[in-house]
């Protein structure tokens, strides 16, 4: 552990000595004090909603920057600040904690839980981190590793540590905790490589292990000794033999655990299957209870109470994990969800059955949900591991909503949704082979080499155009979007609310605007230089109001998305805390000059076989770090450029030998020989031959 700043600081601040002591149960319940911001979604309904009103539609063009901070590591920030007696917490890439001064800006301690470099290659959607749980003085944050840590809140001591997650396997903790009774709920993530989901509760004073439950039945048939036992022997007939018996099956709990006061219920959101192909995972048979669904538990013992499947036989990356609110609706206590699948649910937290499932992005995999049965009703063609033909599925595994929190106004109604609206192939495998799992590497069973875009700028041209975004303010009860802002790109920022009838949220394209939550029209933005992914929050010290967010690129998009994505690559990925209050007088550093990728590929000299098989492996092992085509989203290395590509020594002391292994490149031994690592290299080089020859006629 590298602890610092820490203790070597005088705190100074009175309210420091008592910094998070007052947060428990009763305190989330009712949402702090009104004035702070308790836990990443604020209150345990997670409505990201603040009463706050001194920043509303009508002042909010006074909006100015209060001050900022420069965050270490320039890769995704997710995580939403919380603030609690007047320090500010956010954490960034390799599970870093950061504490300062909600006012001054004053740092006052840093915590690294030094994870090492080679565990990215396990993380599917870069080494992001969503954020902290403070209870009673102390701070949870979830590392990458798998490990759950206690800090003490005012110092950033590390009070206790504790492995969650088998470290033999490709698990890793990207999400935020939640503490609920005394006890820190956590999951995890790693179903693109094959684990076995579930989700644990830890004693919040000691660290000891209270439950578990698992998502998917025990491979061997046999009971864990969990929570999850009695309910898993009515799961295991719902799957049937297949590839999950060998790679665990999937359904990480990555996100979404929220807890219920009102009926003392936890409800949680189950990612998508390992593999994803439904037909190689359980032999194309059964609906796979609990993948994409949303699950309700006892929170103190963690037994089953009642589930709803979103997607049945998922087969698309379409996970439920997406956050969940709480709401009332006409005297119902319901929940709302927009997963990835592109379909709103209003669930009835009580009985957990639909109200009402309805569109609210283009999706062409099912057509919508029959109302007696609640099962979606399925296009044929969606099946592609059944036709064995390719299908161009919207939405992508991106999903039409993914990771990036929506909020939900009670005074609008109106829940506001960050949306992606992508297409994606969905290819079978070209031989059994190609199913199999390996040891390193995205396990779908679906054909990764040939998601490419063809080298036709025209074609590329058109994806780009239609590739896009939109911020949909969603009505539950009407049932259908009540306005919309458009986007050019997707993956911008989550959203949040207040009772100043305004909405804000970030934009892939760097700025920071805010809508009127009613209406939707545009009150102000603001520049800030780099993407924004996270959620902001907000909250009031000394009868002044801030507004609170960080700005990053990264995450899943900005990691594969080749051309696709390119817009939002022209922007640098700055890593940025930053606080805004009315009349802020504070000023962005100049923006670093723009660095245009200088492409002087050697000699192309692959054979047609040769790259053949180096497009196969790059998409199957590198193409989720490097993007889509070798073109990179700005975060990692664009290999087009590396001067290792004229270096056959280097480039196989790199992809072979792990000569990079502590920045996350790590061997790739176990996955291709040497002739595979130079079909690779020559792949890449022809890559950038043409890049050099056509990208201007891409982007002018």
């Amino acid at each position: 552990m590298r602890w610092v700043i820490g203790a070597a600081l005088a705190l100074g601040a009175a309210a420091t000595a008592q910094t998070g002591r007052s947060v428990d149960g009763a305190y989330l319940a009712r949402g702090g004090s009104g004035q702070d911001w308790p836990a990443v979604g604020r209150d345990y309904a997670e409505q990201r909603f603040s009463p706050l009103t001194q920043v509303s539609a009508a002042t909010v063009n006074r909006l100015g920057i209060a001050w900022y901070a420069d965050l270490p590591d320039a890769r995704g920030q997710e995580s939403t600040p919380v603030m609690v007696d007047g320090v500010l917490y956010v954490t960034g890439p390799w599970s870093k904690v950061f504490a300062f001064d909600a006012v001054s800006a004053k740092p006052l301690w840093s915590f690294d839980p030094e994870v090492a470099g080679s565990k990215g290659v396990q993380a599917c959607c870069d080494v992001v981190n969503r954020g902290v749980a403070i209870w009673k003085g102390k701070l949870f944050v979830g590392a990458l590793d798998g490990r759950l840590i206690a800090l003490d809140a005012r110092t950033g001591r590390q009070l206790w540590s504790v492995q969650t997650t088998d470290p033999a396997k490709p698990y890793t903790i990207t999400g935020a905790p939640r503490v609920v009774k005394d006890m820190v709920l956590i999951g995890n993530g790693g179903a693109e490589f094959g684990v076995r989901g579930y989700v644990s509760a830890y004693d919040a004073e000691t660290g000891t292990r209270k439950w578990r439950f698992y998502t998917v039945p025990n491979a061997e048939g046999k009971a864990d000794g969990e929570a999850s036992d009695p309910i898993l022997k009515q799961a295991a007939a719902t799957w049937s033999p297949g590839q999950w018996q060998q790679s665990g099956g999937g359904g990480t709990v990555w996100d979404a655990i929220v807890y219920d006061p009102e009926l003392d219920q936890l409800y949680i959101g189950v990612g998508n299957g390992s593999p994803w192909n439904h037909g190689v995972r359980s032999g194309g048979a059964g609906d796979n209870w609990f993948l994409s669904s949303i699950v309700a538990l006892d929170p103190n013992t963690g037994a089953y109470k009642w589930h709803y499947q979103e997607t049945p036989g998922e087969t698309w990356d379409y996970t439920a994990t997406q956050p969940i609110i709480l709401a009332n609706m006409a005297g119902r206590k319901v929940l709302y969800h927009a997963p990835k699948n592109g379909f709103f649910f209003v669930i009835d937290r009580t009985t957990g059955k639909p109200v009402s499932a309805d569109m609210f992005a283009p999706a062409n995999w099912a057509t919508g949900y029959d109302p007696v049965t609640w099962r979606p009703l399925e296009n044929p063609e969606a099946r592609f591991y059944r036709t064995g033909k390719p299908f161009l599925a919207a939405p992508a595994p991106i999903g039409a909503h993914s990771w990036q929190p929506m909020s939900y106004s009670p005074v609008a109604g109106l829940v506001y949704i960050p949306v992606n609206e992508i297409g994606f192939g969905y290819i079978p495998p070209l031989t059994p082979g190609d199913a199999q799992p390996r040891a390193l590497g995205f396990n779908v069973a679906a054909n990764m080499g040939e998601g490419a875009l063809p080298r036709d700028p025209a074609f590329i041209r058109a994806a780009i155009a239609a590739t896009k975004g939109a911020l949909v303010a969603w009505d539950p009860a009407a049932r259908k979007a009540r306005w919309r802002v458009d986007y050019t790109t997707p993956w911008n920022g989550g959203t949040l609310a207040t009772a100043g009838n305004l909405v804000f949220q970030g934009t892939a394209l760097g700025e920071f605007r805010a809508y009127a939550a009613d209406t939707g029209k545009q009150l102000w933005a603001m520049p800030v230089q780099s993407g924004v992914l996270a959620a902001p929050s907000t909250y009031m010290i000394d009868g002044v109001q801030y507004v609170a967010f960080t700005t990053s690129r990264g995450g899943a998009w900005d990691l594969t998305s080749g051309y696709a994505g390119l817009p939002t690559k022209q922007l640098p990925s700055i890593a940025r805390l930053v606080v805004l209050k009315l009349d802020g007088r504070g000023r962005l550093p100049p923006p670093p000059p723009t660095e245009r990728v200088m492409l002087t590929p050697p000699a192309a000299t692959g054979t047609p076989a040769q790259l053949a098989q180096g497009k196969a492996l790059f998409g199957r092992y590198c193409s989720v770090c490097h993007g889509g085509n070798a073109v990179s989203g700005g975060v990692t290395p664009d290999l087009r450029a590396s001067g290792a590509l004229a270096d056959t020594a280097f480039w196989k002391s790199v992809v072979i030998d792990g000569a990079l292994h502590e920045r996350g490149m790590v061997s790739f031994r176990s996955v291709m020989d040497e002739a595979g690592a130079d079909a690779v290299r020559a792949y890449v080089i022809g890559e950038a031959h043409w890049a050099k020859a056509n990208d201007g006629k891409i982007m002018n």
